[in-house]
């Protein structure tokens, strides 16, 4: 997939995919509103072969972008064909956009030098907090991004370094930190994680940021099914986080909503890659505004991850299914890498097209309304066409086709990558994870606390 330009003559011109929130058609938007799901199907924008998503949410604009370059060649082309199309997708917004945070899909660890060093030199002093992971896009391309940007006219970006940037507007302040390439050297994967995390909690304390503030967290390990010894990197990943996690508090955090006296983590998603080491990068919030709340959700299908028995883990995994944020009458919903598991159990282990089906289910529930208000937000919620974007992570190429063809049925034209990545557990095939953008249903007398 990638974004397509098309020539006009009033130069060159490119239509988002898909416009959710504040700028969809308001006749549209009046007739179709549901309650805690706001984006109608009929106020999505699609153009074939242009995979981005614009979300309006008041006086801001964010874009999520999914580019997979088209004309072959070298990786080096492939680099400036995906800045190029990058670049005239910003310029086509209608207020001046920034780069916040890309993640860069290789499929060979030893390009990753050449298209740093192109993407350095374009971004120059406003290079977004960068991911090079070594996935390979599944279409055969050498590279794909995930991009994300925002309107710059009442916002202010603050770059502090290649793994730490901030966002200021009215109020909300958000952070995006990575702790940079842990590589395996002489290292196991317990003390890679250990020191990943570490790393990261101290660039977050650099601006101020305690960890319970942070909502969501990516994790890219290398082997993460191989064995050290006897016991599975991805166990050993586990164990480090959580040791660092019981010297955090998330409870504490003043934004949230808290349901029962069940376990708080950040949503996150622990996936494999092609290069033996740890990336790791988080997003936190922060703000003294009374209308933002954050919610930990949990699938009413599955047990919570950090329940899984000691047969799956020795230390269980710490995160939530996805972490809602919401900002005034606008809600965030960032899913975690979600695959074909009801209560613990992996379901249809052999065909990854029921596979798919099963974590888009999955997806659909956590997400629901009805989830939102079993957990304590009525009048929230979202449904798969708010998806902004997607990536699914496919464990053999095979299976990429397939997989896409029930990601496109179910989802129609969402921006989306493809990588060839392990998925933590053996006789899983497919784990997709996305974000979701909708809005708190006005008809609800006031609003989640």
């Amino acid at each position: 997939m990638s974004a397509k330009l098309t020539q006009s003559s009033a130069g060159l011109q490119l239509e988002p995919d898909k416009s959710l929130l504040d700028g969809m058609d308001s006749r549209v938007r009046s007739h179709e509103a549901s309650p805690g799901a706001s984006s109608p199907r009929a106020a999505t924008e699609m153009r074939a072969g242009q995979h981005h998503t614009v979300i309006h949410s008041g006086d801001v604009i964010r874009l999520a972008i999914m580019v997979t370059p088209e004309g072959g060649g070298h990786v080096r082309d492939q680099a400036w064909e995906a800045l190029s199309m990058i670049r005239a997708i910003l310029r086509n917004q209608e207020q001046p956009m920034v780069m916040t945070m890309q993640t860069v899909f290789v499929a060979e660890a030893a390009d990753v030098a050449a298209i740093k060093r192109l993407f350095e030199a374009y971004f120059d002093e406003e290079m977004p907090l960068t991911l090079f992971v070594v996935q390979p896009p599944c279409d055969g391309a050498k590279m794909a991004v995930e991009a994300w940007a925002i309107s710059t006219d009442t916002v202010e970006v603050g770059f502090h370094g290649p793994h730490l940037l901030t966002v200021e507007h009215d109020g909300l302040r958000w952070i995006y930190a990575s702790a940079g390439a842990i590589h395996l050297a002489d290292r196991s994967a317990y003390e890679q994680s250990t020191e990943a995390f570490s790393k990261l909690g101290n660039t977050f304390k650099a601006v101020g940021v305690p960890f319970r503030d942070v909502s969501r967290l990516w994790l890219y390990q290398g082997g993460i099914t191989e064995e050290e010894g006897e016991i599975e990197r991805y166990r050993e990943l586990n164990r480090g986080r959580t040791e660092f996690f019981d010297q955090v508090d998330f409870s504490s955090s003043p934004l949230l909503h808290r349901n029962g006296d069940g376990e708080i983590y950040p949503a996150s998603t622990g996936i494999g890659t092609a290069e033996h080491g740890l990336v790791i990068a988080g997003l936190a919030i922060q703000t003294d505004r009374e209308d933002v709340g954050i919610l930990s959700l949990e699938n009413p299908q599955q047990m919570s991850a950090f329940d899984y028995p000691k047969e799956y883990s020795k230390k269980s995994p710490k995160f939530s299914r996805a972490t809602a944020i919401r900002m005034g009458r606008y809600l965030t919903t960032w899913v975690s890498g979600t695959a074909s598991i009801i209560n613990a159990e992996t379901i249809y282990p052999d065909s990854a097209e029921k596979q798919t089906e099963q974590t888009l289910d999955n997806i659909e529930n956590l997400i629901a309304a009805e989830n939102f208000e079993r957990q304590g937000w009525p009048g929230a919620g979202a449904r798969l066409q708010d998806l902004a974007k997607i990536r699914v992570y496919v464990k053999h190429p095979e299976d990429f086709e397939t997989c896409r063809a029930v990601c496109e049925r179910r989802l129609g034209q969402v921006p989306a990558v493809f990588a060839h990545a392990d998925v933590c557990r053996p006789d899983l095939l497919v784990e997709i994870e996305g974000v979701a953008f909708s809005e708190i249903s006005p008809e609800v007398e006031g609003t989640p606390a």
